[in-house]
């Protein structure tokens, strides 16, 4: 009889703490589509941790990763999902730990995982941030077929935020490519492609004048012609 008593007790504990596990999942869930509504994104990180906290998904994982390094939080966001790359990642867990990694200066590694997104779905998108970075970590010849890669397939509409200056800035993608090409072809031969480089650069200017990145890398190059006549 005893241990009758002590099942019963059990079971009914279970069964409250169930049911309490469900109220607080309902509760955090109606809590993140209010922050959604209200604009707060502290408040939508705080309602997704509870969630994945009570019903782990790693769906809700991704979901809150993306979040993370949308507002900057890099770490954070590579704190949520891990740095390895799995079979299984999706593809938004792809994206996130090459953003992520290239933000925190791991250009080597972000470059593997944007490697394995262009290899699912080739795209000028892609091929501009592997070019970057295969022009940053010594690549040349890498980075010049992904260039001419997103000049042959980049349409008008394409355009890329760029960071170097205090606000932010959008850019048509195709004159992203040019300075690339610009870059690359200096950097195959300083002395014999500057001029072929300033021209280059001057046909992304030609698309938009306030391509701050591309003006300022004329200006090094007329620069160091100047001081070289």
């Amino acid at each position: 009889m005893k241990k009758l008593i002590l099942l019963v007790a059990v079971m009914s504990s279970l069964n409250i703490a169930a049911q309490t596990q469900t109220e607080l999942q309902k509760h955090f869930e109606k809590y993140y589509q209010q922050m959604k509504k209200q604009g707060d994104v502290q408040g939508v990180i705080n309602a997704m941790t509870h969630l994945d906290v009570l019903a782990p998904t790693q769906a809700r994982k991704d979901t809150l990763a993306y979040i993370y390094v949308s507002e900057g939080r890099n770490m954070e966001a590579l704190n949520t999902i891990g740095i390895e790359a799995n079979a299984t990642d999706s593809d938004l867990n792809t994206e996130i730990k090459a953003i992520a990694l290239n933000a925190l200066g791991e250009r080597a590694r972000a470059l593997e995982f944007y490697q394995k997104l262009y290899k699912k779905e080739a795209s000028p998108v892609l091929a501009y941030e592997i070019a970057d970075l295969m022009l940053q970590t010594g690549d040349i010849a890498g980075a010049q077929e992904k260039v001419e890669y997103g000049l042959a397939n980049v349409t008008d509409e394409m355009r890329r935020t760029y960071y170097e200056t205090q606000q932010p800035y959008q850019t048509s993608l195709r004159a992203g490519f040019l300075y690339l090409k610009g870059i690359l072809t200096y950097s195959e031969d300083k002395d014999a492609n500057q001029e072929i480089a300033i021209a280059t650069l001057n046909r992304a200017l030609a698309i938009d004048p306030n391509f701050n990145l591309a003006r300022i890398s004329k200006e090094a190059l007329l620069s160091r012609k100047k001081g070289e006549d």
